[in-house]
């Protein structure tokens, strides 16, 4: 069973299992200074949501857009100068699982929420307002 984007809330472990497509192709970054892979970053959607996917090294040539991919033990976090990312992490796993064959909506981009800790519980997150309901970092689609 996999989560649907909508549902997915920021988090410091790797719990997330979803699936989605590729929209538009990763747009690169310069290389990491620790690890010295470069990272880029994609925009995805499922029927549900869209949300913005950090790929690492070999990831940014494996996936482009059409492709439909499984991510296994994801994580949302919060990634320095770029936000709100989907990505696989350390212990996650993404797979290409098919082309071109799912519905996908425009709009929410849960990569634009603004999520604060909850007073109640500073390990969780809860939504504070919505930056944009559109990717800020790619244009909107044809």
């Amino acid at each position: 069973m996999h989560a649907f984007l909508k549902d997915i809330v920021p988090a410091a472990q790797n719990n997330i299992n979803t699936r989605f497509i590729i929209l538009d192709g990763a747009r690169s970054s310069p290389p990491a200074a620790t690890s010295g892979k470069r990272s880029c970053v994609a925009l995805a959607a499922d029927e549900t949501a869209w949300v913005h996917v950090q790929l690492w090294g070999d990831e940014c040539d494996a996936f482009e857009a059409g492709d439909i991919v499984k991510l296994t033990n994801g994580i949302f976090s919060y990634v320095r100068n770029s936000g709100l990312l989907l990505r696989a992490g350390k212990r996650g796993k993404m797979e290409k699982v098919g082309e071109f064959t799912v519905a996908f909506v425009e709009t929410p981009n849960v990569s634009e929420i603004q999520w604060n800790p909850d007073p109640e519980n500073p390990k969780r997150y809860i939504q504070n307002g919505v930056v944009s309901a559109y990717s800020r970092i790619f244009p909107p689609l044809p």
